[in-house]
């Protein structure tokens, strides 16, 4: 784990005992710190009896503590930690800000912190195999991977890659990235935030922590992109804030076989900016861009049965992220996408997809957002209206033909059918397996989804 002699003696809060909430009290307590940790459950609770007081946060005196430390899923702007750590003077935080205080006591090393809407995951576990394949060591860690605070720290000359949410930042004051990023901003977590402004602004704070003279990357894409890197080349020496350069690498993608499309292109010119600011060459990064395998549940290629390509996008959770996966696979010569969306809608609309619809040969619509998102489909595209992933994968498999792609890219929250993207995503998986090897008729296809978590 991640300890620092600047933790001990001092006192922490940690409320929540998930998996970054324990690595974390475990972090404090090993680096000498007095921590008073709380969960709803009693069994993390009982994990720590003895080795720390046991007090929820809300009901007792703040005052003197350094920090209270949440969880990313905490809503400050409605949880009553906010306020009340307010009144103490307690700063709320999160364990990436605890790793920023821990640094001074690490070998040497480099951070990449990775922001943005849509394609942060992707650029982040791109990053980390392109340092991986130059021998350096690596961590990844934040908003994917596993909890900072309980990894291992790395060797000297290490680079430590952390995809880095909205709520993440703002749970963060003292991290100055030596490189960070930014792919994109669109609507999203508006029930987080005042509006859209206040959510851009989150996404600014992270570049707004760094020093001057570190790198500074932007996909630049959007308007709300464009400005902050605007202001950050303002601020800057020049060359330190850049965007991102895809006519460069853009001969290169036809040898990526799993970082096809244009936002792909985008995001593998931002990972190579970032790779070249922490000091890997051309040498080493065209090589990995070629090798790199892919992230699960984001364009991933799962199966190709009878020349039909599968793909998991599970991870498109708005229709911002399933835009660019539609738009990977334009008609050769008709159009050959058979996509699979719905879930619970975080849109009225699917406006930011619409400019692809050409590339779509049939609809399937599933979950809550099914009705509306087949009305809008409907006057433009065949439509079947299937409600449950089963089926909807019956039906793409039945009407596809050699050539075709399933394109299963949600464009919607999992909530209403299934725990998180993942599990939507792994049940996706079992389901292209079932039915294409199974042929499962309607009772047998419902019967399977309820098997799968």
């Amino acid at each position: 784990m991640i300890t620092s002699p600047i933790f001990a003696g001092k006192r922490y809060a940690v409320l929540g005992l998930a998996r970054s909430g324990m690595a974390t009290v475990e972090a404090l307590l090993a680096s000498g710190a007095h921590v008073t940790a709380w969960d709803r459950q009693e069994e993390p609770r009982a994990v720590l009896e003895g080795r720390a007081e046991l007090a929820d946060p809300l009901m007792i005196d703040l005052a003197g503590f350094d920090g209270v430390v949440v969880s990313p899923g905490v809503p400050l702007n409605t949880h009553p930690i906010a306020e009340k750590a307010a009144a103490a003077g307690v700063p709320v935080i999160g364990d990436i800000e605890l790793f920023a205080l821990a640094r001074p006591a690490l070998p040497a090393h480099k951070v990449v912190g990775i922001t943005g809407t849509n394609g942060k995951s992707t650029t982040t576990a791109l990053l980390r195999h392109i340092v991986e394949s130059a021998g350096r060591p690596v961590l990844m860690g934040g908003n994917i991977g596993l909890p900072i605070m309980g990894q291992a720290p790395l060797a000297d000359g290490g680079v430590y890659v952390l995809e880095l949410s909205s709520y993440q930042i703002d749970l963060t004051y003292s991290l100055d990235c030596d490189a960070a990023a930014l792919t994109n901003i669109t609507p999203d977590h508006l029930d987080r935030y005042a509006g859209f402004d206040a959510y851009a602004a989150s996404k600014a704070r992270l570049f707004a922590m760094q020093s001057p003279g570190h790198t500074a990357v932007f996909g630049c894409d959007d308007e709300p992109t464009c400005a902050i890197y605007e202001a950050e080349r303002a601020r800057r020496p020049a060359g330190c804030a850049l965007k991102a350069d895809l006519a460069a690498l853009a001969a290169l993608q036809p040898g990526w076989s799993s970082l096809q499309g244009p936002h792909n292109l985008q995001n593998a010119a931002i990972a190579v900016a970032l790779a070249e600011a922490v000091g890997i060459v051309r040498e080493q990064w065209s090589a990995a861009l070629a090798s790199f395998n892919g992230l699960t549940h984001r364009m991933e290629r799962i199966a190709e049965i009878g020349g039909i390509l599968f793909v998991n996008d599970s991870k498109a959770t708005n229709p911002a992220s399933t835009a660019p996966a539609l738009a990977a696979y334009p008609p050769d010569p008709a159009p050959r996408v058979h996509w699979i969306l719905g879930g619970l809608p975080k849109s009225g609309d699917l406006g930011e997809c619409a400019a692809h619809f050409g590339n779509v040969a049939r609809a399937y619509t599933i979950g809550e957002a099914g009705p509306l998102f087949a009305s809008i489909l409907e006057p433009v595209m065949p439509v079947e209206r299937s409600e449950m992933l089963c089926e909807a994968v019956r039906r793409a498999f039945e009407m596809a033909r050699p050539g075709d792609v399933v394109l299963f890219s949600p464009a919607c929250a999992s909530f209403d059918q299934f725990r998180d993207y993942e599990a939507r995503g792994d049940a996706f998986r079992q389901f292209v397996a079932a039915v294409t090897g199974a042929g499962l008729d309607e009772d047998a296809c419902a019967e399977f989804g309820r098997q799968v978590p």
